[in-house]
């Protein structure tokens, strides 16, 4: 079970979308993996969605779900850590479809010290609409001609999706882009997130996954650039939750969390973890 890992993400109410990014997962290259879904309250289509990919999937899956009360991410997240069976996490996100190398790059660049902070690509929302199943299984929906084809704007962002190792090794050292803990595309080790209390469950939308990445670092870990390395493509969506006044109290917590190189979070996972 070495190299057995867990790969954590959030969904509220997208089951097209989890459907897409479930079946990225069946097409991993290391198949050695658990899926723990942390539904953070999700009706009826989600939950048939999942049991029908439990029933017909070779997938091995965990749905943590709790009952709808608005924005609830870091709760959720942090009671899919407590149910996590894997020394080793991985945490992306319900809209992001990984490429088929997603879990592999992850398992073959982590190292004790450190998190590893990957990339991403987001789509429009009639791109993000047209992949189907056929297109994650070759592959295609991770080619940049294929994309370009049907919609993509190109950007210099696109070239993260250019499978070369050395273009990759490159611009992991180049980017200037930080090594920060991204909800859709980061990954640690179970110990070091749990040594501080998982994620803040005061915090709403706006930056709670790098305040993770924050007190990770004042903890005393690295962050590692694999930016180019480990690839998922974003799905488009509303983001109704997203309000200012959430963003505002999120990077003043932020703050406080930097200037007094805090590590633990006293609202976070040993709530949910069951006493003797």
């Amino acid at each position: 079970m070495e190299d057995f890992v867990s790969v954590i993400f959030t969904t509220y109410n997208q089951p097209q979308w989890l459907q897409k990014v479930l079946w990225g997962f069946e097409c991993q290259t290391h198949k050695n993996f658990e899926i723990v879904i942390a539904d953070d309250g999700s009706q009826e289509a989600t939950r048939e969605l999942v049991q029908n990919f439990l029933e017909n999937s070779h997938l091995r899956i965990q749905h943590i779900w709790h009952p709808d009360e608005g924005y609830q991410k870091c709760p959720i997240l942090n009671k899919a850590i407590v149910a996590s069976k894997a020394d080793y996490l991985i945490f992306t996100d319900g809209d992001c479809i990984p490429r088929a190398d997603f879990v592999a790059q992850h398992i073959q660049r982590r190292k004790q010290g450190y998190f590893l902070s990957g990339g991403t690509l987001r789509l429009p929302l009639d791109l993000s609409q047209h992949i189907e199943r056929s297109h994650i299984q070759s592959q295609k929906a991770f080619e940049l001609k294929w994309l370009y084809q049907n919609g993509l704007p190109k950007t210099f962002k696109s070239t993260k999706l250019v499978k070369s190792r050395w273009y990759t090794t490159l611009m992991n050292a180049l980017t200037p882009t930080k090594a920060s803990w991204n909800g859709h595309n980061s990954s640690g080790w179970k110990h070091d997130i749990v040594a501080i209390n998982g994620f803040n469950e005061t915090m709403h939308y706006g930056g709670q996954d790098r305040e993770l990445g924050e007190r990770l670092q004042n903890y005393g870990l690295r962050s590692r650039q694999i930016r180019y390395a480990a690839i998922c493509i974003h799905l488009e969506h509303g983001r109704p939750y997203k309000t200012k006044e959430s963003i505002e109290r999120n990077r003043a917590i932020r703050n406080q969390v930097r200037n007094t190189k805090t590590f633990w979070t006293a609202e976070g996972i040993d709530k949910h973890i069951e006493k003797d």
